[in-house]
């Protein structure tokens, strides 16, 4: 079991409760800025930590995966195909999807490393992995973080990176970043309408979708290297 499934499994129902209440508006903007990426995304898609299956039932991602059995019997009654598994395990066949997605999901596996290298396994050539982030040094950032000190019941086991982190991460696992969309401006406890979101890097966003395309089939290496 891992940090994801301890945190949510128990709670599934009450983290889900927390889109059609006082997440429902963060909710919209985050989907307005993933809407923005998908047009050039190739098909087919898989979601990593597909929760409770909000982001893919309105995203349309036909595919998620998720360690928390519970979370997942709610994505299963929206219609999601699922399979109960971390996102570093080797769950597909090399080079089985168009897209991979990790929506705030990243900040709670185990090792965020160990998932790029599997998705980068599983993608296509021409394949995208595409983020969605809440970051560490923007004022959403450092609201989770605190809540995280305080022993919040989900962000206690989060662990949140920067902009610079997640690129090296990108990298070093076979990545190149293509295009960022930054949204969520106003600060927490201060959303009180939709804001558009805006295409590139801003630091005082607290939402960021990056979408990278493949540069090189880093798993290869990693393989190589397990093997010694």
């Amino acid at each position: 079991m891992n940090r994801a499934s301890v945190a949510f499994d128990p709670l599934a129902s009450i983290y889900d409760a927390w889109f059609e209440e006082q997440g429902k508006l963060i909710f919209a903007i985050e989907v307005i800025a993933l809407e923005k990426v998908l047009p050039s995304l190739p098909k087919t898609w898989l979601e990593v930590g597909v929760g409770t299956g909000r982001f893919a039932q309105v995203l349309k991602i036909e595919t998620g995966i998720d360690p928390s059995v519970n979370m997942l019997a709610l994505a299963r009654k929206r219609g999601i195909s699922v399979l109960l598994a971390r996102g570093e395990n080797e769950c597909f066949k090399n080079e089985s999807f168009g897209t991979v997605f990790l929506i705030v999901t990243l900040c709670f596996v185990d090792s965020p490393l160990a998932a790029l290298y599997e998705a980068n396994r599983i993608l296509k050539a021409d394949g995208k992995v595409v983020l969605g982030l809440v970051l560490r040094d923007n004022p959403w950032g450092q609201f989770y973080l605190a809540k995280k000190h305080e022993g919040h019941r989900f962000y206690k086991h989060a662990t949140f990176y920067s902009y610079q982190e997640v690129k090296r991460l990108l990298i070093t696992s076979g990545f190149t970043i293509e295009k960022v969309i930054s949204a969520l401006f106003q600060k927490p406890g201060e959303v009180n309408e939709m804001e558009p979101p805006q295409v590139g890097f801003s630091v005082d966003a607290g939402f960021t979708v990056i979408v990278s395309g493949k540069t090189c089939d880093s798993y290869k290496g990693q393989s190589t290297i397990k093997k010694r």
